[in-house]
């Protein structure tokens, strides 16, 4: 996704206005003294169109920009919120019509096609009409593979394409693109950008063990990244980057463990980040940040609500402008002891943007704590919106918002 990325950060009518100003030509560099008539105007025709008037014009606001100034303070702090429903279970309904959820992804293993549409159907007609939800859905291939059956076709894991090449993860990742797509899914959390650590392979139980991953040398991972991103992107579905900076070197899963989660090597010039440069590049609309603790970039403090792993490092020196979204926050074990509010509270201070939390009953206090941290000044309300823009940006820039 080639993203036009977007940061409503003013009102609309405070929006920039590029001037022009016509008949000036450019000063000649071989004469550019007192007397050049380029400087003193003399010798040059007069324009009797030109009345010393600077012609501005605005660019005309986006649906996103329009939307921003539109949405409640309530409104906007649900944006940054996206709500696990499993499968075999009904959104919760105040999800979207109390808490106005940014969207909804599918959780566990969601074998009809029929219930996947009928909850895709639910979250639109649960949502203000003019804010449609996000829906997104863990989609890699191999054994994390959330739709299954007749929901969706069987792909290869990463690692299982990674020993094949570019053209098959081309070729798996536009079966999975396609497949989404027909079910009105524009969000898949994949692929897997992490570079498994050769020294440890299946050791590594986040990705290795699963097969999740696409190799253990960045510039080849890079390549397969590279397709999966522009696969996706030619349905019409967005990729997210996952796990940054990288779960390739830890050893336990985030998941099911709050130990054995550190990176002791990861740091900022890493040559293991060369695979989420690839999917930037390849224009990837998210990046989910990992919840395991990289020392070499912030010393006891998951990446996920570290200011130096997503701003210093994604945003500042990756380029990265997009959406960066949490990991499990709802029931993942790595940060279970965070309180609930801190969890949301922790992320924009670190500049990240959306949190993602399998766990429904949670997300109206995420959403008041957001609501809350936003009310106390200025610059928290500007974090805010800031991080809702860009979540607008990315619903436009995937068709879902109409000017």
């Amino acid at each position: 996704m080639r993203r036009r990325h977007l940061l409503a950060l003013a009102p609309v009518a405070a929006l920039a206005a590029c001037t022009t100003q016509d008949g000036d030509p450019q000063a000649d560099p071989e004469k550019t003294g007192a007397d050049d008539p380029e400087r003193t105007g003399e010798g040059r025709a007069e324009d009797p169109t030109d009345d010393g008037q600077v012609e501005e014009t605005t660019e005309p606001p986006t649906a996103a920009e329009l939307l921003l100034q539109d949405l409640s303070a309530r409104e906007l702090a649900g944006q940054l919120v996206l709500v696990g429903i499993a499968a075999g279970t009904e959104i919760p309904t105040a999800v979207l019509t109390e808490h106005h959820a940014g969207g909804i992804f599918l959780l566990q293993v969601w074998e009809s096609a029929t219930a996947v549409d009928d909850t895709v159907a639910a979250a639109r007609e649960s949502s203000r009409a003019d804010l449609p939800p996000l829906i997104a859905v863990d989609q890699e291939g191999g054994e994390v593979r959330m739709l299954r059956g007749e929901a969706a076709r069987r792909t290869p894991s990463a690692e299982e394409l990674g020993a094949e090449g570019p053209a098959a993860v081309t070729e798996a990742y536009t079966t999975i693109g396609e497949d989404l797509a027909a079910h009105g899914i524009q969000v898949a959390f994949s692929p897997v950008a992490d570079v498994v650590d050769p020294d440890l392979g299946d050791a590594n139980e986040p990705v290795g063990g699963l097969g999740r991953g696409f190799g253990t040398e960045p510039e080849q991972v890079g390549e397969c990244v590279t397709a999966a991103v522009e696969a996706l992107d030619a349905q019409g579905v967005a990729a997210t980057l996952k796990h940054f900076p990288g779960l390739g070197r830890v050893e336990e899963n985030t998941d099911f463990s709050a130990e054995g989660i550190e990176d002791p090597v990861t740091g900022m010039d890493d040559p293991f980040l060369a695979s989420f440069a690839a999917g930037i590049d390849a224009g990837a609309g998210l990046v989910m940040m990992s919840s395991a603790i990289y020392p070499r970039l912030e010393a006891d403090v998951p990446a996920m609500f570290s200011s130096v792993a997503i701003q210093d490092l994604l945003r500042d020196q990756l380029g990265f402008d997009g959406l960066v979204i949490t990991d499990d926050i709802g029931e993942a074990e790595a940060v279970a002891a965070v309180p609930v509010a801190e969890r949301a509270t922790r992320l924009l201070e670190a500049g990240g943007d959306v949190l993602v939390s399998a766990d429904p009953s949670i997300t109206g206090q995420l959403v008041d704590a957001i609501e809350d941290w936003a009310a106390e000044g200025p610059e928290h309300e500007q974090r805010v919106r800031e991080s809702a823009a860009r979540m607008l940006a990315l619903k436009e820039d995937l068709g879902m918002l109409q000017r």
